[in-house]
């Protein structure tokens, strides 16, 4: 699979999420909401079990999940925001499995990270999203956005992407001269 780039149009993001949303195709809702609002790798996200976000007994969503990343074998603890719980509320009735993002074909596993590319390429495709746009994608466009709205310090960033240096995040990202022209040209300081 080749370099992802962000979507850097948050209009697009949502797009993309509602192009799942009209079809009524709630798995695939899910997926882009939760993989734009954790800023979690594919993998992980894949790994998504319900009892990792839901209380059978209690009969409520967590506030928080809390998982061992599959490539950096770090825990992270990560808020469950309004969108998510919005699109779990959904999804939720229609469970089939285990996992969130389970496979209407194989009862009990969840899609692959494969299955997961087509979902996400085939919406893109179809919406008319420019760019090298795949699953991963979301993950890079949270840290994007969180970046460029300037209310994320870059440290937390780098933490939640698990990344050593300010220079990776950066490049990560795909900070280009027009988000460094922005900067310059919207200054206000007097």
């Amino acid at each position: 699979m080749a370099a992802t780039e962000p979507i850097r149009n948050k209009k697009q993001i949502r797009q993309l999420a509602e192009y799942f949303l009209k079809r009524g195709q709630l798995r695939n809702y899910a997926l882009v909401v939760l993989g734009a609002y954790t800023a979690l790798r594919i993998s992980d996200l894949l790994r998504l079990r319900w009892d990792d976000v839901y209380d059978e007994g209690r009969g409520e969503f967590h506030t928080h999940v809390t998982i061992v990343e599959r490539k950096t074998k770090k825990t992270k603890t990560i808020a469950l925001n309004k969108e998510i719980i919005k699109a779990l509320r959904l999804l939720h009735p229609y469970r089939r499995s285990a996992f969130l993002f389970a496979n209407n074909r194989k009862g009990g596993k969840a899609i692959s990270r494969v299955q997961a590319w087509r979902i996400i390429r085939a919406a893109v495709d179809a919406i008319g999203i420019a760019g090298k746009v795949a699953c991963h994608s979301l993950r890079k466009s949270w840290g994007y956005h969180a970046w460029t709205s300037g209310n994320v310090s870059p440290v937390v960033i780098m933490d939640i992407l698990n990344h050593s240096n300010y220079e990776t995040t950066r490049r990560y990202l795909g900070i280009a001269q027009d988000d460094l022209d922005r900067a310059y040209l919207n200054m206000s300081l007097f």
